[in-house]
């Protein structure tokens, strides 16, 4: 197994996405300036892209951060392969699409002006639980949908999933490194999940197997938001050596 995905030589700093989840171009400005130091790769939703545009990726990018840019889309083949491919111009590092083959597919096909590019297929929106999938028809399990929807993925030639820390062993069991696995709904020990029905704490979801976390309101509405990062980062990377010792 490649040492990077155990944690050999990782900065835990580089693998938190923070999720830049406010409204307006003042307010993303203000916030990156105080977590600057303490987040590797900042997030950016549809709330605020919808108000800002891709205005709001170049305020990061020059602010020396990869850009994780959330639409998760999904629309017919044509109009994912076109919107990937203008988002690929963006010069972003990450983008969302859910998790369907054919969406899957017509992403990688879009993203050819950037091929370093990362595609993660939205696996199982971490705030469903068993009683989500069975309003949407479906018998299966979360656990068994997800890892179906990794090998899709992985098959379609994305580069990882979005899922939650507790799929990520099974995920990892079946579908090695470097297939990413990026992990949101992650909080910190004794805080609340908010809308998340499969949350996991910083190193659960690493120690699990993620190579990411996606971390917002924590950070976001912390008294300290540099802080709170900072700890979050330290619990990351007291797992990531937890994973490489448990290797050795």
């Amino acid at each position: 197994m490649d040492g990077n995905h155990l944690g050999l030589g990782i900065q835990a700093k580089e693998r938190l996405i923070f999720a830049l989840d406010v409204s307006t171009a003042a307010a993303a400005e203000a916030l990156l300036d105080r977590v600057h130091s303490s987040v590797g790769v900042v997030k950016i939703g549809l709330e605020l892209f919808t108000r800002e545009g891709p205005a709001i990726i170049r305020l990061a990018q020059d602010r020396g951060k990869p850009v994780f840019l959330d639409l998760k889309f999904l629309d017919i083949d044509e109009t994912v392969q076109r919107t990937t491919a203008s988002v690929a111009d963006l010069g972003v590092s990450f983008i969302t699409v859910h998790a369907h083959r054919k969406t899957m597919a017509a992403a990688v096909r879009g993203r050819a002006v950037n091929p370093e590019m990362k595609i993660l297929g939205v696996t199982v929106l971490t705030s469903f639980d068993r009683s989500d999938l069975e309003e949407c028809g479906s018998t299966w399990s979360v656990e068994r949908l997800v890892a179906a929807r990794a090998r899709m993925a992985s098959q379609s030639g994305c580069d990882g999933v979005i899922a939650s820390g507790q799929e990520s062993r099974t995920i990892r069991s079946e579908i090695p490194f470097p297939f990413l696995i990026v992990t949101p709904g992650v909080r910190p020990a004794g805080a609340g999940v908010d809308d998340h029905a499969r949350a996991t704490t910083p190193y659960q979801a690493i120690e699990s197997g993620a190579d990411y976390v996606v971390v917002g309101r924590p950070i976001r509405d912390a008294p300290d938001p540099c802080a709170a990062a900072h700890a979050i980062v330290d619990e990351m990377q007291t797992a990531f050596a937890r994973r490489l010792q448990r290797s050795a």
